[in-house]
């Protein structure tokens, strides 16, 4: 499965700035790649230590938007490739692009791809798992996604909820960031009615599930070490506030993580729901399909 990076057919947009290819086929020459102007808050830190323990998210979401072998597949802020591997693992010809480059690298060690253009609709199926939700301009990202899919294509997304475990750590950190400074919630994404607004469709052309993902750590003062180094967007978080505010944020998502914790005393297991949609792109005489969400509420 090679994969390689390709620069955007068009000047990037959110989430556009590099990208890779997953597909069958000979390794194609890495092409420049245009990096973004401003440094991508995932450029901090080291995301693989974490996305590898989120694999499971990739595949449920390949599965659930039906990914067949040929299908030209576009996975958005793809990180260092869990979604794009589990699709080329379908033999489907993928495509991964991310706004740090740095991460695409990393991918590019797990699999070799052709380069493919980002040309409009290009693609039968856009995946993100969780990236895309962390974008500054989401009507833009939306934009995108639904230019570079056919007409009948499908866009699959993995969403944090807010009323979750990560939607009440995102709370948890915004309360302790200075008045000046802004934290990007990750959570918009995870409600059915959001997105259909959103990306411009009817509620009926989604199709949606909640899911639930547990992180798994030794304790909760393990779960805070590795993503304080190694999540982009919390370790700049932290590197922002002075030794007292930073103790006083560790101590209340220290408090959070012990009150969810599932395991015992032993280790640390804490469940958060996410939403997983799967989004159709209408063709002009296609009716609307009937929608799928499961009756239970995200926890």
């Amino acid at each position: 499965m090679p994969l390689a990076r390709h620069p955007a057919a068009r000047p990037p947009a959110a989430g556009r700035a590099a990208s890779g290819d997953a597909a069958p086929g000979p390794a194609a020459p890495a092409p420049a790649v245009d990096r973004p102007s401003r440094l991508s808050p995932w450029a901090h830190g080291d995301y693989a230590v974490i996305g590898a323990t989120l694999a499971i998210v990739a595949e449920q979401l390949v599965e659930a938007g039906e990914v067949r072998a040929g299908e030209k597949v576009l996975d958005v802020a793809a990180g260092t490739g869990n979604a794009a591997l589990a699709a080329a693992r379908r033999y489907a010809h993928v495509t991964a692009t991310d706004p740090a480059p740095a991460l695409l690298e990393q991918a590019r060690e797990r699999a070799r791809a052709e380069a493919l253009p980002f040309g409009d609709a290009s693609f039968d199926v856009v995946l993100s798992t969780f990236g895309a939700t962390y974008t500054a301009d989401e009507a833009g990202a939306a934009r995108e996604m639904l230019r570079v899919l056919r007409p009948g294509g499908r866009i699959g997304l993995a969403s944090w909820t807010p009323r979750g475990f990560v939607g009440r750590l995102c709370h948890a950190v915004g309360a302790h960031l200075p008045p000046v400074a802004s934290c990007t919630s990750p959570t918009r994404w995870g409600k059915p009615a959001h997105l259909a607004a959103l990306f411009g469709l009817p509620p009926a052309q989604l199709q949606c599930r909640w899911r639930r993902f547990d992180f798994r750590y030794r304790s909760a003062a393990h779960w805070v070490q590795v993503f304080r180094d190694f999540h982009g967007p919390l370790h700049r978080v932290f590197a922002a506030l002075d030794p007292a505010r930073q103790q006083a944020l560790e101590q209340a998502i220290t408090a959070l993580l012990q009150a969810a914790n599932t395991a015992g005393p032993g280790s640390l297991v804490v469940p958060a729901s996410y939403l997983e949609a799967v989004i159709t792109r209408p063709l002009a005489s296609s009716p609307a399909a009937l929608p799928r969400l499961s009756p239970s509420t995200p926890s």
